[in-house]
């Protein structure tokens, strides 16, 4: 069967502030759904993938009219709900009922049949867990002729009615599914992560493994209870995945796991299997500051390894404490001082607006993020993504915006009792201004220059600089396009 996977259009400005846009913006390839469609192919369908980052409204829409698929996915995030809806009614009104429209990704997954309510006959179904054996399940239904009774993971359409089946288990045995269809992508260049958080390029994306086993209030996992843990896949067929993307050209590695280092013998044994095979390119990792040491980050070093990110989120301890993030602020130093010491570059996440928080206690989160010194950092806003815990308690602890493009760690949208929409905005304003513009960071920034890729950056970067310095309200949110 013809099966076509699409992600809507879309443009930076859609997230970012327009004036700051080209040094945050990133490119990231889309693991689930190359998944997925690595699965239709392995069982003999047909399989093309547009993504929208690259491609106009009109002619994302073309291109599926060209291809005149009988199976359409479209992946959706919280805040690409309208723009997937209404490529699903433009695709419905241009194929009408010659093709089976499905929708898949966090949003759906999260709220399920209230994307089908809220679509109307534009949407045939939505996946509610992993999409791999689902989609595949319910292509070969389609192409049998049959019902979707009984097919395990989806919520479906039949003759007015919206039948919830079962959830379908969470995949145990990752080494089964075969490596993402990246041949699908295109051009890989096209895929370039955020300035300054790479080395080499073309660079790809990968997890050896799925879930995590850790609590905090606004992560959306699968299993909600964290009753699976960690799935794992084996050692040796991460590194086949790592060698056929060397082949493929591929010369940067970007582990996608919740924390690799969840199991320290089996982050150790990656490292030393990626330098015992002279391995050729250079990665980056994820990790939380109380599941790594010395040892283990200069492990990471040897084999190829050149930045880590450690989720800080916050200069307070009472605020790490609500969001359930398990690590203190003396493990937080720690682990980003060894990582510096071994020669790693650091880059830590923090955010605004936790439940609780007062405006005082943001400043702290700046001047502890000064303090630290990493060589990357970033400031968010807490985000109560459908399905998280703190979306589904969030009566008790504050309000959240109805308006679902404010939903992508930039748009405030969750405001604590303690804070105001407009102190989360500017305090991710002045953090910005306060850790970029320090003479000592600026002249760091200027000496590690080894690239046209970093002078690239770091102009990226003054641009957005400036405009911190020079707008007023740079984070606002502009009222959404029709």
């Amino acid at each position: 069967m013809k099966c076509a996977l699409v992600i809507p259009s879309w443009v930076p400005e859609d997230i970012f502030a327009s004036k700051t846009a080209a040094s945050q913006i990133n490119y990231w390839q889309p693991l689930g759904t190359l998944s997925v469609a690595a699965v239709l192919q392995q069982a003999g369908h047909e399989v093309i993938f547009l993504n929208g980052a690259f491609l106009r409204h009109d002619e994302l829409i073309g291109e599926i009219a060209k291809f005149a698929p009988r199976f359409i996915g479209i992946y959706s995030t919280t805040f690409g709900w309208k723009k997937a809806k209404q490529t699903a009614i433009e695709l419905r009104a241009l194929f009408g009922t010659q093709a089976f429209i499905c929708a898949g990704g966090p949003y759906p997954i999260a709220v399920q049949e209230q994307c089908l309510e809220d679509a109307g006959e534009s949407i045939d179904a939505v996946v509610i867990g992993e999409g791999e054996f689902t989609v595949l399940e319910t292509v070969e239904r389609l192409e049998a002729g049959k019902k979707l009774d009984g097919v395990q993971g989806i919520v479906w359409r039949d003759q007015g009615r919206i039948i919830k089946n079962e959830p379908r288990p969470l995949i145990q045995d990752l080494d089964a599914l075969p490596f993402p269809a990246r041949e699908l992508l295109g051009d890989p260049n096209l895929y370039i992560p955020t300035p300054a958080t790479y080395r080499r390029k073309p660079v790809t994306v990968m997890m050896t493994s799925r879930g995590c086993n850790r609590h905090c209030i606004y992560c959306f996992q699968l299993d909600k209870e964290r009753t699976t843990g960690i799935r794992y896949r084996s050692l040796e067929n991460v590194m086949k995945e790592i060698e056929h993307c060397l082949r493929q050209g591929y010369r940067e590695i970007k582990f996608l796991d919740d924390t690799l280092a969840a199991d320290y013998d089996r982050a150790m044994r990656f490292a030393a299997e990626i330098k015992a095979r002279k391995l050729d390119f250079t990665w980056f990792v994820s990790a939380c500051v109380n599941q790594v040491d010395k040892p283990l980050l200069q492990a990471f070093k040897d084999a190829g390894c050149w930045a880590i990110l450690f989720g800080a989120e916050s200069g307070v301890q009472k605020n790490l404490n609500t969001i359930r993030k398990g690590t203190t602020l003396e493990q937080i130093r720690k682990a980003v001082k060894a990582a510096k010491e071994v020669g790693l570059v650091v880059q830590t996440p923090f955010m605004f607006g936790i439940p609780g928080e007062t405006y005082e206690e943001g400043l702290k989160t700046i001047e502890f993020a000064i303090e630290i010194d990493p060589g990357i950092a970033s400031f968010h806003a807490i985000t109560p993504f459908p399905g998280t815990y703190l979306y589904d308690h969030v009566a008790e602890y504050g309000e959240i915006s109805g308006e679902l493009t404010d939903y992508t760690y930039q748009g405030a949208a969750f405001i604590p009792r303690t804070m105001t929409r407009e102190q989360i905005l500017g305090l991710r304003q002045k953090a910005f201004r306060k850790f970029y513009s320090r003479p000592s960071y600026i002249m760091k920034r200027i000496l590690s220059l080894r690239s046209w890729d970093d002078l690239v950056a770091v102009i990226k970067a003054a641009r957005s600089l400036f405009w911190l310095w020079v707008a007023k309200d740079l984070f606002k949110r502009k009222t959404p396009k029709p």
